[in-house]
C-alpha cells in the first residue's frame, strides 16, 4: 500500500478520500488554489500545497508538480477537475506516480461518448440510436451534419457533449426551430466545461429513468459490479437525489443490466472503480441502453457504500496498489439507501447558483454526511456549487426516505441559499414516495414543489429578533440611535421595512420589547410574539426559541449588517431592511428596461449592440456561474442603451449590464 496520496481535487470528495487514506494510515496531500487557502480539506490533510488562481486544479503540470514535491507514491483524482483527463493520467504515469484510476486507454475510449458507444456497441451492449450512426468515423459533426442525424432520428432528440459528462452541455430539442439555438448554446457551455465542442445527438427516450451500474475491476483481468443506483430525480440533467437499490428492477432486470455493465468495463481494458450509465423506459425496464462510462467514482457513491458496507475509495487504492480482487468474495446488499445533494443555488429561481459567507452550520447525526464547508467557509462562482450530501441508510426504502427527510429538517446552512427546502419537498412528492420515477419528474412539478413564499410566522419572528438584537443589555434603547443596520422609527412603535429573500418590502411594526410584543406584518392581523433570548444570542448566531401566537418554534439566528437569516424545517430565510437601489439601478429604473445579473458570474457572451434594435424576447447576454449558463432576454421591445457587459467580465449579483430603452419612449419625452 501507499506510504503519500495527493487528493488532486477539492470540496467534499477531497475530504472524503481524506478520511479514508487517515483511517488507512496514509499519509494524505491535499492541493489548493487562491479562494480555497481556508477549505476544510486544506486543514483536514496531513500536507497542503498551493496551486495558485482558481482555475489550478485543472493544470495538469501544476498538480504533478505538486505530487513530485510532496513525495506522493500516487494520486486521487476525485471526481471533476482531471479525473477523467487522459492526459493527466498518461502525466502521472510518465512521472512515475500511480494514477488511483483506469488507464488513460480507457479514460479515452469512455471519456468520447461517441467511441465508448462503439465500443460497447461491439461487446453486444445496447446503445441508444443517436449520430455516431450516421457518419463514418462517428466524431466532429458540424452544425449542418448534425442538423441531418436530427432529421433521420427524429424529434424529440438529446444534445450531448461528446467530451464530458455532468449534465453540462445537454439539450433537449423538441422542433426544428430551436435546433440551431441548441447547437449554439451546448457547444458553447461544453467548450467552457470540457475544452471540446464536439457534440453527438441521441434519440430522446420518452419517460426516460436513469439508473447506473456500479464497477470495479483489478488488474489481473477480474471484474465484478456492486448492484444498481437510481439517479432518475434531476435537475438541469443533474442528479439531486440518488437511492440504491432501485425501486424499478426485479433481480432477473438487475443481472442483466449488471453483466451488461461488467461487459462494457471489460471492453475497454478497465482496471478500478468505475459506473456504467443506462437509461431506461420507465413503462419498459427490460428495455435499457447505454447512455456512458464514468471512469472514476460517482458523487453518489455513498449509498452503493452503505448497502454493501464497503469503501470503495479503499478498494480504489487497493486495486491501484495491485491488488488480486480486494473485494469481498461474498456480497450481499443490505437495506435501502438514500442520498440527497445540498447545492448552493435557488429552486425558485431556475436553480441559479448562489453563493456567500457560510455563517452557521449543523450537520444531523445518525445519518452519513460528506460536506466540503465549515462555518465561516466563503462560496463563491469559482466552482460547481454542490455543497454537502447527506445519506440515510434504512431497513427499507420507506424508512431510509423517513431518516432522510428528518436529517434534511435538521440541517442549518445560514448566510447563503441552499436546496435543503426543495429537497424535502421532493421527497414528500406522492410519485417519489412511490417510487414512480423520471428524469422529467422535477420540471413537472416544480411549481409545486417551490413555495409560492415565506411561512407567516417569519416576520414576526424577524420583527422580535431584531428586537432582541437591539436590547442586549435589557436596558431602553434610544429608538433612533440602533446598531447592526437596523433602522427604528416612532417612539411607540418599531418600525422597519422588511424583505424576505428579495420578495416585495413589506412594513413591519412591533411594540413592546422582545420578551413580549405585538407585531404587525404588513396588511395581516396583529399577532403577539416573543423570546426569552438574551440579545447577545442573537447578535452571536446560535438557536433561538420564538412563539409566535402561542406556537413556539426554535429558530437558527445568523446577524450579518441589515441582514438577519433565520432557518428552521432545513429552510433558511434572509429577512433584510429595504435597500435603496445600487445607483447604477437607481438611474435606469425609471426607463422600464434595465437588464441585470440574476448571479454572481462572468459575462460569456454579448450578442448586441450599443444603440441596436431588439424585440421582446431576443437574447441579450449570457452569463455563466459554476459552469452553468444564465440567458438574458429583453424585456421589452427598445433600443439598447448603456451596454456595460463585456465578455470575460465578471459581474456581481443584481449588477445592471445594459438598459433596453422602450420603444417610442424617445417621442413621449
Amino acid at each position: 500500500m501507499f506510504g503519500t496520496v495527493l487528493v488532486a481535487n477539492r470540496g467534499e470528495i477531497a475530504c472524503r478520500v481524506i478520511r479514508t487514506l487517515r483511517r488507512l494510515g496514509i499519509r494524505s496531500v491535499a492541493v489548493y488554489t487562491d479562494p480555497d487557502a481556508a477549505a476544510p480539506h486544506v486543514a483536514l490533510a496531513d500536507l497542503a500545497v498551493h496551486l495558485g488562481p482558481a482555475p489550478a486544479y485543472l493544470s495538469v503540470d501544476a498538480v504533478v508538480g505538486a505530487a513530485r514535491r510532496s513525495g506522493a507514491q500516487a494520486v486521487h483524482p476525485g471526481y471533476g477537475f482531471l479525473s477523467e483527463n487522459t492526459a493527466f493520467a498518461a502525466a502521472c504515469e510518465d512521472a512515475g506516480i500511480v494514477f488511483v484510476g483506469p488507464p488513460s486507454s480507457a479514460i479515452e475510449a469512455m471519456g468520447d461518448k461517441i467511441r465508448a458507444k462503439q465500443t460497447v456497441a461491439k461487446a453486444g451492449v445496447p446503445v441508444v440510436p443517436g449520430s455516431d450512426e450516421q457518419s463514418s468515423d462517428g466524431a466532429g459533426l458540424d452544425d449542418d451534419a448534425l442538423a441531418r442525424a436530427v432529421a433521420e432520428i427524429g424529434y424529440p432528440v438529446l444534445l450531448k457533449p461528446s467530451a464530458g459528462g455532468g449534465g453540462k452541455g445537454m439539450r433537449e430539442v423538441h422542433r426544428a426551430a430551436d435546433l440551431a439555438d441548441a447547437i449554439a448554446a451546448a457547444r458553447r457551455e461544453a467548450r467552457g466545461s470540457f475544452g471540446d465542442d464536439t457534440l453527438l445527438v441521441e434519440r430522446l427516450v420518452a419517460d426516460p429513468r436513469h439508473i447506473e451500474i456500479q464497477v470495479v475491476a483489478d488488474a489481473h483481468g477480474n471484474a465484478i459490479h456492486l448492484g444498481e443506483r437510481e439517479c432518475s430525480l434531476q435537475r438541469r440533467h443533474q442528479k439531486i437525489i440518488e437511492e440504491a437499490p432501485s425501486p424499478l428492477l426485479n433481480e432477473a432486470q438487475r443481472r442483466a443490466m449488471g453483466a451488461a455493465a461488467v461487459e462494457a468495463a471489460r471492453a475497454v481494458g478497465y482496471v478500478g472503480a468505475g459506473t456504467v450509465e443506462f437509461i431506461v423506459g420507465g413503462d419498459r425496464p427490460d428495455e435499457f441502453f447505454f447512455m456512458e462510462m464514468n471512469t472514476r467514482l460517482q458523487v453518489e457513491h455513498p449509498v452503493t457504500e452503505e448497502i454493501f458496507g464497503l469503501d470503495l475509495v479503499e478498494l480504489q487504492l487497493r486495486v491501484a496498489a495491485g491488488e488480486r480482487e480486494p473485494w469481498p468474495a461474498q456480497r450481499r446488499a443490505r437495506g435501502h439507501a438514500v442520498e440527497a445533494r445540498i447545492y448552493a443555488e435557488d429552486p425558485a429561481a431556475g436553480f441559479l447558483p448562489t453563493g456567500g459567507r457560510v455563517l452557521a452550520l449543523s450537520w444531523p447525526d445518525g445519518v452519513r454526511v460528506d460536506a466540503g464547508i465549515a462555518a465561516g467557509s466563503m462560496v463563491g462562482s469559482d466552482y460547481d456549487p454542490m455543497l454537502a450530501k447527506v445519506i440515510a441508510h434504512g431497513a427499507g426504502r420507506a424508512e431510509a426516505l423517513a431518516r432522510l427527510d428528518a436529517a434534511l429538517g435538521a440541517t442549518v446552512v445560514l448566510g447563503l441559499g441552499t436546496n435543503v427546502g426543495f429537497l424535502r419537498a421532493l421527497l414528500a412528492d406522492p410519485d417519489v414516495r412511490a417510487g414512480r420515477l423520471d428524469t422529467g419528474l422535477v420540471g413537472r412539478r416544480l411549481e409545486a414543489l417551490i413555495p409560492a413564499g415565506p411561512p407567516p410566522d417569519i416576520l414576526p419572528a424577524a420583527a422580535v429578533l431584531a428586537l432582541a438584537a437591539l436590547e442586549p443589555s435589557g436596558d431602553v434603547v434610544d429608538p433612533f440611535d440602533v446598531p447592526g443596520g437596523w433602522r427604528v422609527g416612532e417612539p411607540a412603535w418599531t418600525t422597519w421595512r422588511m424583505t424576505v429573500d428579495g420578495t416585495e418590502p413589506v412594513q413591519v411594526r412591533a411594540r413592546g420589547r422582545a420578551a413580549g410584543a405585538v407585531v404587525m406584518a404588513g396588511g395581516a392581523d396583529p399577532v403577539r410574539a416573543q423570546t426569552a433570548a438574551p440579545g447577545s444570542a442573537v447578535q452571536d448566531g446560535g438557536r433561538v426559541p420564538v412563539t409566535v401566537d402561542g406556537t413556539t418554534r426554535g429558530y437558527a439566528v445568523a446577524l450579518d449588517g441589515d441582514t438577519l437569516w433565520l432557518g428552521r424545517d432545513g429552510q433558511a430565510w434572509a429577512v433584510r431592511e429595504q435597500a435603496p437601489l445600487d445607483a447604477a439601478a437607481a438611474e435606469t429604473a425609471g426607463s422600464g428596461g434595465p437588464v441585470v445579473s440574476p448571479m454572481p458570474g462572468t459575462v460569456t457572451l454579448v450578442e448586441v449592440a450599443e444603440g441596436q434594435a431588439v424585440t421582446a424576447g431576443q437574447r441579450l447576454v449570457v452569463v455563466e456561474a459554476m459552469k452553468m449558463e444564465h440567458v438574458l432576454a429583453a424585456p421589452v421591445d427598445g433600443t439598447v442603451r448603456d451596454l456595460r457587459a463585456k465578455p470575460g467580465v465578471t459581474v456581481a449579483k443584481d449588477a445592471v449590464l445594459l438598459v433596453v430603452e422602450p420603444a417610442g419612449r424617445e417621442e413621449q419625452e
